[in-house]
């Protein structure tokens, strides 16, 4: 099947145009483009609140989306996507207000340390640190403890798998749930799906390497557990999770990999590819009806796992 038409549109447009080479490209004007596309047609939530998490050596600033209710909410703690690079509380605002409502819940959203101001594991320890957090102040925050999860789209699959494993080395917190969306997980071999798709979806090959150019203190990073949560010795005992990717994605197979390996461990796993998307389409749900259709999915299986 070819990809959703109005994604084609879009494409089409992008890739008419005389753009630098993304190595000419700095991470701070990469962030001034991505804040211009921001949209401003999110779905109104019952209330939003920017606080900061005050750690001993930083701060981490979050912003709380509470649904209609009494609480104590369950929780969804979410990593945006960008790269390890760019992305911010307001590129996944819109995002964080469907879920809160789609999946009537609470949703916390990290605004973790980027590269290449602040290169691995300095993302990976935010997205722990502020999920530990969230899990200590539970009665603050009007947060049931037995129903926190974990979610992120790309690089915020990434964190969100990653704190996974660290939370079952660290015995804590207890987490019910995993949502990855096309999530990178790592890999030992190029998967077809970079072949395939490595050019003209908006996900680039050089756009990938851009990225770990940025990300990685050393070559040697990438194959690190908490860089490529695929390539850790164990995945058992990891909470249920919802893998979702794109067929014209290319890091389709990377996430249904990950997907396999988890099941391989005994964890429940639900996978779901969807045959018309591409590489970000979360972010394009209020102009794409199979995007909306995707998040409404990725909503209600967080609301079973939350509710049932």
């Amino acid at each position: 099947m070819p990809v959703e038409p109005v994604i084609q549109q879009y494409l089409d447009q992008l890739n008419a145009l005389t753009l630098p080479p993304i190595d000419q490209v700095t991470p701070e004007q990469m962030r001034k483009s991505q804040e211009l596309q921001v949209s401003e047609t999110g779905e109104e939530v019952a209330q939003v609140e920017n606080r900061l998490i005050s750690l001993e050596d930083r701060n981490i600033p979050i912003r709380i989306y509470t649904p209609n209710g009494q609480g104590p909410f369950p929780t969804l703690v979410f990593y945006h996507g960008g790269g390890w690079v760019f992305g911010s509380l307001n590129t996944h605002d819109s995002i964080c207000r469907f879920f809160t409502n789609y999946a009537s819940c609470m949703v916390i959203s990290v605004d973790y340390r980027l590269a290449p101001e602040h290169k691995f594991p300095a993302a990976v320890w935010d997205a722990y640190d502020s999920l530990h957090w969230v899990a200590s102040h539970t009665k603050e925050l009007n947060i049931d403890v037995e129903r926190i999860a974990v979610g992120g789209d790309s690089a915020g699959g990434n964190l969100a798998a990653v704190a996974c494993l660290m939370a079952k080395e660290r015995k804590s917190p207890s987490l019910c749930y995993q949502l990855l969306i096309y999530p990178s997980t790592g890999y030992e071999e190029i998967p077809q799906s970079m072949i395939e798709n490595g050019q003209g979806y908006l996900l680039t090959t050089d756009f990938m390497r851009w990225f770990r150019d940025h990300y990685y203190r050393t070559e040697q990073d990438q194959y690190n557990p908490y860089a490529s949560p695929i390539l850790a010795k164990s995945l058992a005992g990891l909470p249920k999770a919802l893998v979702v990717t794109a067929q014209f994605d290319p890091l389709r197979d990377v996430g249904k990999a990950y997907a396999e390996r988890l099941r391989s461990f005994g964890v429940d796993v639900q996978y779901r590819n969807y045959d018309t998307l591409i590489h970000g389409f979360a972010n394009m749900y209020t102009f794409v009806p199979k995007a909306r259709e995707a998040l409404i999915y990725c909503s209600e299986q967080l609301k079973q796992a939350f509710y049932s």
